[in-house]
This record gives C-alpha cells, structure tokens and sequence, in this order.
C-alpha cells in the first residue's frame, strides 16, 4: 500500500525515482525493479515470490540424516566446532551455522546461554617470548584414566610449545616443560602461573613469599626469567580458554585413535594434536620479531633441576632421599669429607653431585653410580 502510494506521487510528477526511492528507503536500483514489477504484474507482483518455497541450497534430508547418524554414532562427544571440522572428512560442506541450527534443531545439542557482562581482555604482549603461560589440568583423558596435562603457552599468539601428560604436576613436570622451550626456542622474557606450590611459597592469606623461592622460582631467576603469580582464574583466562578447547576436543581425538595408555597419547601429542592446534587456534603477533633469546650458555639441566645442600659423612657419602650416594676417588682431593655439596635432582630422576661447578659423581634413580656422567634429559632436548 506505500508503495502503491509512492507510485502513484511519481506517475503523477510529483516526485522523481530518486525521490520516491527515497522516501521507501531503497536503492534507486531497486525501485526500478520495484516499479518493472508493478507495472507489469499490478501489486501482486511486489510480492516475495520465495516466501512458501523451499530454497535451492537447501540440504536434502538424506544430507540431513547422514549427518545426524555421524554424530549419534561415532562423534557423539565433540562440541558443534569440532564436529563440524569433521564433517569435510565425509564429504559435506555445508556451513559451520547450518551445523549448529541442524544440531540443535534435532535437540543433539543445546543452545548456549547468554553471555554475561561484557568484560575487557588483557592485551596480548607484541611478540612471541616475552610472556609465556605454564600450567597443568588434571582430567580423565581417557576412560578412567586420571591425568594431568601440562601446557607452556606464548601469551601473544596462543601457540603451544610444549605439552604432555604426567601422573600428577609438580616441580619435575614444570621443569621439563620450561626446558622443552628454551631448548627449542632460547630463553624467554617472563613466566606466568598460578600460585600452586611449585611455583610459590604462599602465607597463610594466600600472598606470595618472593622472599621464600622455590626449586622453579631459584631456576628462573638463574637463567634470568621473571616469575609472575595470578591471583584468579580470570587472570589466567587464556591459558584457561586454551585448556577448554584442549578439553573439549583431546579426549574424543584420542578415543578416535583408540589410544588409552600415557606413552602412546604423548607420542599423539607431539606428533598430531599439538602441531594440528596451532596450525587452527594460532593468532597472528601484533609485531614483526621475537624476544627469544638463543641459550648459549653451558649444561641447562643442571639449572633446572632440583637442587639441595648436603654435607658429605665420614664414609665420603651423601644421603639424599633415603638414598646413600658414593661420592668415588678424585684426583683433585683424598676425599670430600664435611664439604658442602650439591645434589642435582633431574626431572626424569636421574641424580648428579657437585662441589661448586665441578660434577664429583652421577647416578640413576635408584642411586646406582653411572660410568658415564651424561644428562638424558639433555639427549631428549637434543
């Protein structure tokens, strides 16, 4: 009826196509069209003819049911995003949208809530290195199988650069992982974590004791890396949504490879899942550049590493963990009786003793003397 309105201004001269088109809130273009129609067909022909017709791209329903029976029997645990990212392995290229609303529709999944306030995220640091996430996730990875995960992140583009499981996270899991990069990549600018006690000794109201280091804190502060605690969750809510997605998607790619011991779903890790994460989930650095720093110093393992004061007995040995540790004959000294020393525990338990930077004796964990004093972390990093 406007436009039947309009129309009539216009033949009458009283108003130009522009004018007209104007005041329907249309293109000139289409008032054109509009009027085409209108002229041929009288006000029928302003009618939506799609309106009570299927479209032509619209899924068929054999489409429709194949993608159903997929998700019922073989991707029933993957979120809409990942499933969806499966579908192109069967050959259907419809939409992340029409995935979700088709899921939905069919009650598979349930609609999200909505969103709370609006919250501002911490920018990014600018390059990769000067801020790097560690922490770990105690989950069921597999079907009753408890484990913890420990992830280092970079905090400008969300790429992982180390991650494996462990029985449970501790000072020895936080190592190796902080050894993994700088092996790979150099040194770093800072680390942030949470309060757990590996990283920090905390009182009573939960403030840290920078005063009090731990075995991590000593080591950073040896190569030079800043420690930062967070004191919340949301402090730490990218390495938090990380670990959400990781959660949501690891457990089903696992099942679907039909892994369920530790060693294999670590190899799956290195091998598969962690290189495909940050070829999908990898932001782009504000800046061109790095702040790694190349290591060029000498043995890393011997900074990160557990490190405790002893004084040798009578009998030129040590006592470290219920273990006696043999300290042999020395050129340099007849022995080493009443000397302060110091033991190296190393991640995957390996044990070493020193007399300030000279390496007396090493042992395997067992506390049995090894011949050859090598570090087999340092052959893992190699």
């Amino acid at each position: 009826m406007r436009f039947n309105e309009i129309m009539g201004r216009h033949q009458s001269g009283r108003l130009s196509c522009e004018e007209a088109a104007d005041v329907l809130g249309i293109s000139v273009s289409s008032f054109y069209r509009w009027r085409r129609r209108f002229e041929t067909k009288g006000v029928e022909g302003l009618a939506d003819g799609r309106i009570g017709k299927a479209s032509g791209r619209r899924a068929g329903v054999d489409e429709v049911v194949r993608m159903l029976e997929l998700y019922e029997t073989r991707y029933f645990d993957l979120n809409v995003a990942h499933f969806h990212e499966k579908l192109a392995d069967h050959g259907i290229a419809r939409g992340y949208t029409w995935t979700k609303n088709t899921l939905q529709a069919a009650g598979k999944v349930a609609k999200a809530k909505k969103r709370g306030a609006h919250r501002r995220r911490r920018p990014r640091k600018p390059l990769p290195g000067m801020m790097l996430h560690q922490d770990g996730s105690r989950h069921e990875w597999t079907p009753g199988q408890w484990w913890d995960l420990i992830v280092t992140m970079d905090d400008a583009t969300s790429e992982i650069y180390s991650a494996f499981f462990v029985a449970e996270e501790g000072t020895a899991s936080s190592m190796r992982g902080i050894h993994e990069v700088i092996a790979r990549f150099g040194l770093f600018c800072s680390l942030y974590t949470d309060r757990g006690s590996h990283y920090w000794v905390t009182t009573e109201a939960g403030k840290v004791d920078k005063d009090n280091p731990t075995q991590v804190k000593r080591a950073l502060d040896q190569l030079g890396i800043e420690l930062i605690p967070a004191y919340s969750p949301e402090a730490r809510g990218r390495s938090e949504r990380t670990f959400g997605t990781i959660q949501g998607r690891l457990p089903q790619e696992l099942r679907l490879a039909g892994i369920t011991d530790m060693e294999a779903a670590n190899r799956f890790l290195a091998d598969v899942f962690i290189p495909e994460s940050n070829r999908r989930f990898r932001e782009k650095p504000a800046e061109e550049g790095t702040a790694f720093v190349p290591w060029a110093g000498t043995n890393l393992a011997d900074i990160l590493c557990i490190q405790e004061e002893r004084t040798v007995g009578n009998d030129n040995t040590v006592r470290y963990l219920n273990r006696i540790l043999q300290i042999p004959a020395d050129r340099h000294r007849h022995h080493y009786v009443k000397s302060k020393v110091r033991v190296h525990e190393y991640p995957d338990g390996a044990l070493a003793v020193f007399h300030g930077p000279r390496r007396l004796a090493s042992f395997d964990v067992g506390g049995v003397p090894i011949a050859d004093p090598v570090v087999v972390l340092d052959q893992v990093a190699a």
